[in-house]
């Protein structure tokens, strides 16, 4: 689990994740937040430098992160870090976004993803796969649940904003789409 929330000395934290199943609306919603705050859209990142991947995963057309690497890579990092893999980190505050999985699936096949990538990513956010690893990492207290389903980007990137200002409470398990499965 992570340690206590740092803060920037405001009451802000200094280090947050913004996780989730992709095709949630991360990239959309933190590239909003830039003019506010230091965004690290860390999935270009590792595209862009070999030596933060490992293998190529060939049936799911996917790079295998070096998590270790990438740890190495963010060094002493603050602001926002945008990536499903976000939650993996040292962060002090972790915003998972949620989206029911049909509007996933469909995203996903927009984006091009094939039919199975785009069902696994579905079933996972059925599953709350990664509200769970973030839970499981930083602890209830330090997680912060935004359903994105029917919301503009806007609307999500003011429900980061609040997360991270300490305007809303921790709310992990809040948003439940079992009725996906």
């Amino acid at each position: 689990m992570s340690e206590e929330p740092a803060d920037a000395g405001d009451g802000r934290p200094t280090r947050v994740a913004v996780t989730g199943t992709p095709g949630t609306g991360k990239s959309t919603a933190t590239d909003l937040l830039a003019d506010e705050y230091e965004v690290v859209h860390l999935n270009e990142r590792i595209k862009g430098d070999e030596s933060l991947w490992t293998e190529r995963d060939a049936d799911r057309d996917t790079l295998v992160a070096d998590l270790d690497a990438v740890r190495d890579h963010l060094g002493d990092w603050t602001g926002v870090l945008d990536s499903h893999l976000a939650h993996r980190f040292d962060v002090d505050r972790v915003v998972v976004l949620r989206c029911h999985p049909e509007t996933i699936e469909a995203r996903l096949r927009e984006r091009g993803e094939s039919a199975a990538t785009a069902e696994e990513n579905a079933e996972s956010e059925a599953l709350d796969v990664i509200l769970s690893e973030a839970v499981a990492e930083h602890g209830t207290e330090s997680v912060y649940e935004i359903d994105t389903t029917g919301r503009d980007p806007e609307a999500v990137a003011d429900a980061i904003r609040a997360a991270i200002e300490g305007e809303r409470e921790p709310s992990a398990g809040t948003v439940d789409f079992m009725d996906y499965i």
